[in-house]
């Protein structure tokens, strides 16, 4: 049984869901201690419980210790079978944090597997749903057939969002397609020089709950971020959307659609990239809108091809068919998955300069 220690690195919830995600997908078990042990309420909160029932189900595994505010526990899993699994987080727990969790050893179930889950859409400390679906997605296109929707947002504190997601696998394990050749454009090094892009479209998404519509704040949100984004000479095209939700919040997701000087955007081996900011009270609207715009103009400007929280979602599939990325920055929670990677798979990862290479 593989030893995590839970207060490894940034000492966060990411030890636990990549150590779930890797578990379930090569078959070996682990227990864990120490749990957020750095956090000012350390052990586990309902977002991660949620993680680990939904992987309990996905492949039958027993688990031992696994309670609120447990800082250890064990999970041994049995073999991943695609299903349906209805998930409420019960909180704004995020989604796509649990998603880390689950979606990885789906990719080789024997059968595809349906997602209904329940809870924060848009919330701190976690990618928002929009760049879930339009950054991270379209890396993953190539490993599995993806249906998606968002039929909630959901907003700190109530959450109540809802999307559905079905994975449907094309490879096995033994079969998967190499990493580097998904995202060749991505690699630096002999032959291959990382700037040598172009972005060919900036698209985005700019939400709030409809309380703030007649303040107008998602349309301002977007004026400020196309203001911003100026001096880029391709198309911008920012959606704005109000809805219906139990808690107020507001938010903008930018991605940058990029091809290699020449050539068309290709979608199955994309170059995207993106940044997000989330409103909150205090902030003006327009801000929200310049932070997103800043955060998208510092990828370009240092001529990564992928932004800091691609590059931690983009580990663990690094992982297991190897490659290498050239990101932005390189933070806490991108050298704690690899730590967590490097236990469970026979893998040593290298960062030379802001080059990862697996």
């Amino acid at each position: 049984m593989i030893s995590i220690d839970g207060s490894h690195g940034e000492g966060g919830g990411q030890v636990i869901r990549t150590a779930l995600a890797l578990s379930a997908l090569t078959g070996q078990p682990f227990k864990a201690f120490d749990i957020r042990a750095k956090r000012r309420q350390p052990g586990l909160k309902a977002q991660h419980l949620s993680c680990i029932k939904a992987l309990e189900r996905l492949c039958s595994a027993q688990v031992v210790g696994a309670e609120l505010a447990a800082t250890e526990f064990s999970f041994r899993p049995g073999e991943v079978k695609g299903k349906n699994i209805p998930i409420d987080i019960g909180t704004a727990g995020s989604v796509t944090l649990l998603l880390q969790s689950c979606l990885l050893p789906t990719l080789f179930a024997d059968e595809p597997t349906r997602f209904r889950i329940k809870g924060g859409t848009d919330t701190k400390w976690a990618m928002p749903i929009d760049y879930f679906s339009n950054v991270f997605l379209p890396h993953i296109r190539r490993f599995a057939e993806f249906e998606f929707s968002l039929e909630r947002r959901g907003y700190y504190p109530k959450g109540g969002g809802s999307i559905d997601l079905k994975v449907r696998p094309i490879h096995r394990l033994s079969q998967f397609p190499s990493f580097t050749e998904l995202v060749r454009h991505l690699r630096s090094g002999p032959g291959f020089i990382s700037q040598d892009y172009e972005v060919q479209l900036v698209k985005g998404m700019s939400h709030a709950s409809s309380d703030l519509q007649k303040a107008s704040v998602a349309d301002r949100q977007a004026r400020a971020a196309k203001l911003r984004l100026g001096g880029i000479d391709a198309p911008k095209e920012i959606s704005v959307g109000y809805y219906d939700s139990s808690s107020t919040g507001s938010g903008l997701t930018l991605w940058a659609l990029c091809s290699v000087k020449g050539d068309d955007v290709d979608m199955m081996k994309p170059i995207v990239f993106g940044s997000d900011t989330l409103g909150e009270r205090g902030k003006r609207a327009e801000m929200v809108g310049e932070q997103a715009a800043d955060g998208l103009l510092k990828v370009i400007s240092g001529n990564a091809t992928a932004d800091s929280h691609l590059a931690d979602n983009l580990i663990p599939l690094l992982a297991v068919a190897g490659g290498s990325i050239t990101v932005s920055e390189i933070t806490d929670h991108t050298r704690t998955n690899i730590w967590v990677c490097e236990k469970f798979l026979p893998v040593r990862f290298r960062i030379e300069g802001n080059r990862i290479s697996c």
